[in-house]
């Protein structure tokens, strides 16, 4: 394997693993905010341990997603040299407001939150638990400002060799950034609404049918309904978009080799990738020109007709991107989201049950249920990024001109294996933490007015 290749798998493999718990951060923090919000609107004792006991495990999950998440900046200076020598000019900058804006803002008041209790206000405290919501989201914001422009490059000028910013307000209003954004936020507000479900029942079934975990079973129920829901919504006027932008894409995700009009939209295929024809494929006529343009007619150009135009546009080169990779990882991103819905609606529907008892095999069910967003923000994220391939930055910059050439592929293979063999310690030490402070009775979520133990979990982080 050369130098590009194991690069490109580190990247892969660092920025899964931090994905795993960004979504947790975004989504986890409003939730607490609400139920702060709650517990200061009605003085109900009972979300004061909600938000607490959710609050910990915020706690934890932000901690390791900042420590993982530093780790994909150095990369753009160890293996991806030639692609910060084109695009610091313009990458850098959303990066460095993220840092200076976001995410002090963030630092600032996850202390002012954690140690504030009982010490500052309750509207003052309050206050800080939603700026830290309002941080963490606004840090998505930027990052996916630098990812935007990546997918759709907007307000520069090349110059000696390098994209140059011309336009940052175009920059922060790429229409691909817009369409981006809410997919992420309410991906993650589903993430959150799973894990909140997951573990309210886990409470229920093993341990004790207190309040507090009855009334996180109905929020994370109604969380994840919404977030499914909307996540589904905005993901149709995302993929709508994608056809625009990048048809090569969508092309990819639905192994349509040939233009059509109307395009039939592919429930199953099985394909011969090299020869760029289908073996077996079961389809829905009309289907994709329905997700393209709302009806069942309208053409949607197919990946030979889309490799002739790079071609004449670019030079020659192959600009199809892995079909299979793309194709499988679309599906199981829209399947895990569609069965998301389904129990997300069946959780919500026995909640507005005066006694909403599951079968031992449903309860089974919405436990393991959690394992979906993490699935579907997965694959979702594999999808984005490999099949915009060749390109680094689409039309512009080629993936394999944006890896360093004077690190070898020993150098890289040596950081892969110890960023993963750290990471899979972290990871240990994420679910260990996870579990001892998600197992906790009722009992056992007061902790003291000091916040001793926030101090505590922070130091062992």
């Amino acid at each position: 394997m050369d130098a590009l290749v194991l690069a490109r798998l580190q990247f892969a493999v660092t920025t899964a693993y931090h994905f795993l718990f960004v979504p947790i951060t975004l989504g986890l923090s409003i939730a607490v905010a609400i139920m702060q919000t709650a517990y200061y609107r009605t003085g109900n004792e009972n979300y004061k341990k909600m938000t607490k006991f959710w609050g910990k495990l915020f706690l934890i999950n932000f901690a390791i997603g900042v420590v993982t998440g530093i780790v994909q900046e150095f990369q753009f200076g160890m293996n991806w040299s030639q692609y910060s020598r084109f695009m610091g000019d313009i990458f850098g900058a959303p990066l460095a407001i993220e840092a200076l804006l976001a995410f002090f803002m963030e630092s600032t008041f996850i202390g002012i939150w954690i140690f504030g209790w009982d010490r500052i206000s309750k509207k003052l405290h309050l206050t800080a638990i939603w700026l830290l919501a309002i941080g963490s989201n606004l840090s998505a914001i930027w990052i996916l400002a630098a990812n935007s422009f990546m997918q759709q490059p907007v307000g520069y000028a090349i110059r000696n060799g390098r994209a140059e910013m011309t336009d940052f307000f175009a920059l922060i209003t790429n229409g691909h950034l817009w369409v981006q954004f809410p997919h992420v936020f309410f991906g993650a507000i589903a993430t959150a609404g799973f894990l909140i479900l997951s573990i309210s029942t886990y409470h229920l079934v093993k341990k004790e049918k207190h309040d507090v975990f009855i009334k996180s079973f109905k929020f994370g129920a109604v969380y994840a309904l919404l977030g499914s829901l909307l996540v589904i919504l905005v993901g149709h006027n995302q993929a709508q978009y994608m056809i625009k932008i990048q048809p090569m894409k969508m092309a990819a995700a639905e192994a349509l080799w040939e233009t059509e009009n109307p395009a039939a939209m592919s429930l199953f295929t099985f394909g011969d990738e090299a020869n760029k024809k289908d073996l077996f494929a079961i389809k829905i006529p009309g289907g994709l020109s329905f997700l393209a343009f709302n009806k069942f007619e309208g053409e949607i150009k197919g990946i030979k007709q889309l490799q002739a135009e790079a071609v004449q546009k670019f030079g020659e080169g192959d600009y199809v991107p892995p079909v299979a990779v793309s194709y499988w990882t679309f599906r199981i991103m829209v399947g895990a989201g569609f069965l998301m819905l389904l129990i997300a609606a069946i959780a919500t529907f026995k909640t507005f049950k005066q006694k909403f008892e599951f079968s031992p095999f449903m309860y089974r069910i919405v436990f393991w249920s959690m394992l979906l967003p993490v699935i579907a923000n997965t694959t979702g994220w594999l999808f984005t990024e490999i099949a915009r391939q060749p390109w680094t930055v689409f039309g512009l910059f080629q993936t394999a001109d944006s890896v360093s050439n004077t690190v070898s592929a020993g150098e890289v293979l040596f950081s892969l294996i110890s960023y993963t063999l750290i990471y899979a310690i972290l990871m240990v030490i994420m679910i260990s933490l996870m579990k001892k402070f998600a197992t906790r009775s009722v009992e056992e979520i007061d902790v003291d007015d000091h916040g001793i133990e926030e101090d505590k979990l922070l130091s062992k982080v």
